[in-house]
């Protein structure tokens, strides 16, 4: 089967009155995600939230309805995981692992047409379930609360399950894969896959399974694949074109070298074009 593969480099230059900005963070957002609230949904607020039979656990994830949400419709659904907790580095770059930092899905549906639900990697501490922040935890556990939460959003506020896409950044973005692809039954949530900042097959992760990650990536079938990397995706590339997939897969690179999501709080051409491809995605046909 013939694997289509669009390569999309994006090389403009964004300027300032100082000069050519090299730091991702020196740009000004148009968009600031909304903070996590401890109250029930509602149109337009980003709230902490529990799946049952979690209830008694420290697990949570956010859940955000947009703007326009109201009972009795159906919209897409954007399902992101988060990139390791306790990462900084001298660009200003930070990621604290937790489903209350993270902000690909607000920036690509601008609050609007998608709902947003942040999951969280479970680990199991001294008896006790909670949110991880690094790396992947229970991997059952994380997997069973990925289903049960993609399912229970759906049927509960109308979330159109043909139309659920997987997002994430750097841990998150392998967890497109390694979690999101780990067996049939939940590779099957999903109408595509954005991953920004690593992929399996081009970073190696801590998971005694982690080399088993062709078998996985190749649960993607036809589905559409969107990468994207500061500094280029060329070793994704390659480690994917060793598979034969018939997945259309976009690529795309950061034009700044920082290892951030932040790209999709501002208007550069990247988000544009991310946020073409998520409307692609959940409107073809399945």
């Amino acid at each position: 089967m013939k694997r289509v593969l669009s390569v999309i480099v994006l090389v403009s230059a964004l300027c300032s009155a100082a000069g050519a900005q090299t730091n991702l963070n020196d740009l000004r957002a148009d968009l600031n995600p909304p903070l996590a609230e401890d109250a029930p949904p509602a149109p337009g607020h980003r709230v902490r939230a529990t799946t049952a039979g979690w209830d008694t656990t420290a697990v949570h994830h956010t859940l955000y309805l947009p703007t326009e949400w109201k009972p009795g419709g159906m919209l897409p659904v954007i399902v992101e995981y988060a990139g390791n907790g306790g990462y900084t580095n001298k660009l200003g770059d930070t990621s604290d692992g937790t489903v209350e930092g993270c902000m690909l899905g607000y920036g690509l549906s601008a609050g609007r047409g998608f709902i947003w639900i942040v999951l969280p990697f479970v680990e199991v501490d001294a008896g006790r379930k909670r949110n991880a922040t690094k790396w992947w935890g229970d991997i059952a556990e994380t997997k069973r609360y990925c289903l049960a939460t993609v399912r229970d959003v759906c049927r509960r506020f109308g979330g159109d399950p043909a139309r659920v896409v997987l997002m994430g950044f750097s841990r998150g973005a392998i967890a497109c894969s390694y979690v999101g692809l780990h067996d049939d039954e939940i590779a099957g949530l999903w109408c595509g896959l954005l991953a920004h900042s690593h992929f399996e097959g081009e970073f190696k992760h801590p998971a005694p399974d982690q080399a088993a990650w062709p078998e996985r990536v190749r649960r993607l079938g036809r589905r559409p694949l969107f990468i994207s990397q500061e500094g280029g995706t060329k070793k994704t590339e390659v480690a994917l074109a060793t598979l034969g997939l018939a997945a259309p897969i976009t690529a795309a690179e950061l034009p700044f070298p920082n290892h951030s999501a932040r790209w999709v709080l501002c208007d550069i051409p990247l988000r544009a074009q991310a946020r073409a491809w998520l409307h692609e995605t959940v409107q073809r046909e399945p």
